[in-house]
């Protein structure tokens, strides 16, 4: 038999929410109702409804069962436990996602970023909102916003597979071609992807923000390499993101 449960009551839902995913960590395998979670945490069964609906959409992964046997459970090795960052460093993480508009996987970053602070504990999670509610950026109201790299380029790019464009060059040309990616690049302020064109058979540059439409094909691409292919700037070299 389980040991009982302490009563929580008359937290915030901010706190609430990093609660719960933890409740349902130590808990795991075992399903938990809507009931148990709205006693433990003194609010109504649909308030937890819906706060389990907000940490799924966030990107937790958490799974319900329907029926009177049914309840939610998470899997623990898909989750983050209590981290250690401090406020500071969550804050620096955020400053750095934040200038990742329009970059590949800016919707996976914003979604990394919440499921950070989400797992950092209460206190932690607090200062460091506080903390980000002092930093501003300052831009021109008429300033252009970046051009989002489709979703279809990242999973292309993600699981090596050929990838038919829609593309329009300098002069608005637009050609349908099939490309098999490779790498993405940045410039100033525009994002570029790196393939290996099939209908002009050699590499090619594509401005991302001139793709007219991606569709995502079954063929996995061949294995290449940037250095495999003659592109970029004379006299520059090219650097890999390092996560260590």
């Amino acid at each position: 038999m389980s040991p009982p449960r302490r009563t929580v009551g008359g937290v915030n839902r901010t706190d609430r929410l990093y609660a719960l995913v933890e409740e349902l960590r130590a808990r795991a395998p075992r399903r938990v109702t809507a009931r148990e979670l709205a006693d433990l945490y003194e609010v109504s069964a649909r308030t937890i409804e819906r706060d389990i609906g907000a940490l799924q959409q966030a990107g937790v992964p958490i799974y319900a069962d329907v029926g009177r046997t049914g309840g939610y459970t998470v899997d623990p090795s898909r989750t983050l436990p209590p981290l250690n960052f401090t406020p500071a460093e969550a804050v620096a993480v955020a400053i750095t996602l934040a200038r990742a508009d329009g970059s590949p996987y800016s919707r996976a970053a914003r979604t990394a970023l919440n499921k950070i602070v989400t797992a950092m504990s209460a206190g932690d999670g607090a200062a460091a909102r506080d903390l980000a509610a002092r930093i501003h950026f300052f831009a021109r109201p008429d300033a252009d916003v970046p051009a989002s790299v489709p979703a279809v380029l990242e999973e292309a790019m993600t699981a090596r597979r050929v990838v038919r464009l829609a593309y329009a060059d300098a002069g608005g040309t637009v050609t349908d071609r099939d490309v098999e990616p490779v790498a993405f690049t940045a410039g100033a302020r525009v994002w570029y992807l790196i393939g290996w064109c099939r209908l002009r058979g050699a590499a090619r540059v594509f401005r991302i923000d001139r793709v007219r439409r991606a569709v995502l094909l079954e063929e996995v691409a061949p294995e290449r390499s940037l250095g495999d292919l003659d592109v970029g700037p004379p006299n520059m070299v090219a650097r890999s993101l390092e996560l260590a």
